[in-house]
């Protein structure tokens, strides 16, 4: 995450130069923009949430005030990775974890150090700047570039590395929710991935968010004034959801986000925790649905029901958005078989949703504990019939006992 931090930085700094050179100023800011926020908020939650200036550590905060902090934080833990192990420590705690092998599960524990738990919270930070990072500035930072690109019908050298850069980031901050997802749902097993479940779930990710992006910037080469509309529609509409079920349930705010937080500073962080999930789901599936009436923020149920109506609802707007555009398109395609490519986008959206579907029935690594699977949704939705005995809602399993926090 570090490396796509920094080249992505690096990239859009001689992307910017040229674009200084040409004296294209709007697209210079916007792309400044889209670099520095996503950065300053990047710094602000490893200097509040991961407490990088606790202590008085002056060169810390000199690495963040330059937009530096995950570069100072990765050389912490690479030393600490580089002397664990080399001296016995003092004081350790076993952890118990269980883990499911060929169908039964078994009960492990494993001894956690001083050091083994640094590295742990190195690496819960580099999840969280890794999603902020790729969805809050590189996903709005391709569908930019791409725009540019198709309205000057040229791509140098240096925006095509920052669009591949970007692609890159935003498909392993999806891969980063999805491992995410599971380890809160699944609290209490060791979890690993497959090479085959990696595969897949990029796969799955690169599709989903590539098809995306290219059908919002083909649609606001067109409808250059209804693509701001459109898209603050999708952006309130997730964002507002979780509140309205919050005050439909009458709880008070948790109380468990951060102990020196104030009432208003945890409204804060909450909604900017919900401003992320909402752009989370402009673009692809968020793997997590927040529920902030619970002390977690996380339901931890698997509903297959809000996975396929996600799904069904983006394929229609995707579908709807590439169909106008292609029957209000410019001379700007006039090189490009218009109908070949329609049928590619909704193809390649298609794909990702097969991958995911794959994913979900194959090779998900706590696929055992599931009550129902997607092949008896798939049938009870197309048979219309269940069952008896069989509930209509297919959850997995709650775990009582499980407390876990993703803020």
């Amino acid at each position: 995450s570090t490396a796509l931090f920094c080249g992505e930085g690096a990239a859009a700094a001689v992307l910017c130069l040229s674009y200084g050179h040409s004296d294209d100023r709007f697209w210079l800011a916007l792309t400044v923009f889209f670099v520095l926020c996503p950065s300053v908020l990047v710094q602000l939650t490893l200097i509040f949430v991961h407490r990088d200036l606790s202590r008085d550590r002056p060169l810390v905060l000199l690495m963040h005030l330059l937009q530096l902090g995950p570069v100072i934080r990765c050389m912490e833990a690479l030393v600490v990775y580089f002397w664990s192990g080399k001296e016995e420590e003092p004081y350790v705690t076993i952890t118990r974890k269980r883990r499911l092998r060929k169908g039964y599960e078994v009960e492990m524990e494993q001894e956690v150090g001083h050091s083994v738990r640094r590295l742990a919270t190195h690496r819960n930070a580099f999840k969280r700047t890794a999603v902020i990072q790729a969805f809050l500035g590189s996903t709005p930072q391709l569908t930019l570039q791409l725009y540019i690109s198709i309205l000057e019908k040229y791509v140098p050298a240096a925006r095509a590395v920052l669009m591949g850069i970007c692609l890159v980031s935003v498909t392993y901050g999806a891969l980063v929710c999805n491992i995410l997802a599971i380890q809160v749902k699944y609290d209490d097993y060791k979890v690993q991935l497959r090479p085959l479940a990696f595969l897949c779930i990029v796969l799955w990710r690169s599709l989903e968010i590539s098809t995306r992006v290219a059908v919002l910037v083909l649609f606001s080469t067109v409808f250059k004034h209804w693509i701001i509309p459109i898209a603050l529609a999708n952006l309130l509409v997730v964002f507002f959801l979780p509140w309205v079920q919050f005050w439909r349930s009458g709880t008070r705010l948790p109380d468990n986000i951060e102990k020196n937080f104030s009432r208003v500073g945890t409204v804060v962080v909450l909604c900017a925790f919900t401003l992320l999930y909402a752009s989370i789901n402009m673009f692809c599936w968020s793997a997590v649905q927040l529920k902030l009436a619970d002390r977690d923020l996380i339901d931890k149920s698997q509903n297959w029901g809000r996975l396929a109506v996600y799904y069904m609802a983006r394929l229609a707007e995707n579908t709807a958005l590439v169909i106008l555009w292609y029957f209000f398109k410019t001379d700007v395609y006039e090189n490009i078989c218009t109908p070949l490519l329609v049928v590619q986008l909704l193809l390649g959206y298609c794909l990702g949703i097969y991958f995911m579907l794959l994913f979900f029935q194959y090779l998900h690594p706590c696929r055992q504990l599931f009550r129902h699977n997607v092949a008896d949704f798939l049938h009870c939705v197309c048979c219309r019939r269940h069952l008896p005995g069989t509930p209509l809602h297919l959850q997995a399993p709650h775990e009582p006992g499980v407390r876990h926090s993703i803020v």
